[in-house]
This record gives C-alpha cells, structure tokens and sequence, in this order.
C-alpha cells in the first residue's frame, strides 16, 4: 500500500492550521474534483452553507473540466462569472461527504483552540483511490460489468 502524507504549505503557521481527510470514500472522483474547485478560497462557513444548498438542489456546481454533455442551469453564469461556464449539476452524494469532512475539520479546529468563525479553506483536493472492477454472469455466456471508483479527499484549513 502506498505511502501517504498531507501537502506541505509553505508561509503557514502549524498551530493556525486544521486538517482532515477522507479516505477511500464511495464517491466519483469527477464530481469531487469539481466541488473541490469550486470550495477552494472559501471561508469555511460559507462552503458548510453552499453544500447545504447542493444538497437540497437549490444551488447548482459549475462543471469546468469534465462537462462534456452535462445541461445547463439557469443563472449558473451569473452566479459564479469567474468560471465562465453555464454547465453545472448537483452532485449531492459527493456533498454529503465533504460536507462530512468540512464539519470533521471544524471539530479539529476547536480542539486544537482556533477560532471556527475565522477558518478559510486553504488546501482542498480529491483523489482517486482504488477502482472496483467485478462482472456479473448473466444469460447465453454475456456478462454485464459492475464497476464502483472510490476517492480520497484531503482538505486544509487556516486562521485568517
């Protein structure tokens, strides 16, 4: 099994910083990879409020690399201008995860005696774990595949 570590930012105090991750979670890596790019630079507050959002199909993620067919929603391109895209879904499984996360870094915040109102999401990444390959026999010697990704997500966050 491989080695694993946290990135190391440079500039950063250790005792103003919070980690947490995820690790082989059933999750599509192409969703998790566009949520992640969408809460990086957010306050940590706000990223607990926009998944919330997601997750109640209120507000839709822009799709910036891997949106190749994915429909368009309305108001995408006003509501977030910098990714200059009108494509976008609502990956609620991937939400529920991160967001599982997100409150995982906050409790590793406040025990490590950060102020939680302060956090800014630094560092947040996904990716890829294993890939489950089996096949299912089925009838006249067919087989249909049963395939499931899974995916690791490692999220930094500061005191600003």
């Amino acid at each position: 099994m491989g080695h694993w570590r946290y990135p190391q930012i440079q500039g950063l105090d250790e005792s103003k910083v919070a980690k947490a991750v995820i690790r082989d979670a059933p999750i599509s890596f192409k969703e998790a990879y566009e949520v992640c790019k969408v809460l990086r630079g957010m306050k940590l507050s706000e990223a607990e409020e926009l998944l919330k959002k997601v997750i109640e199909l209120k507000e839709p993620i822009p799709y910036v690399r891997f949106k190749r067919n994915i429909a368009h929603k309305a108001g995408l391109s006003t509501k977030w201008p910098q990714w200059k895209t009108a494509s976008g879904r609502y990956p609620v499984k991937v939400a529920k995860y991160i967001l599982k996360l997100l409150e995982n870094v906050k409790n590793n915040a406040s025990v490590k005696g950060l102020n939680v109102e302060k956090l800014k999401i630094i560092h947040i990444a996904a990716h890829r774990s294993y890939y489950l390959k089996k096949w299912m026999p089925r009838a006249f010697g067919r087989a249909t595949p049963w395939f499931k990704t899974h995916t690791s997500v490692e999220v930094i966050v500061a005191e600003v």
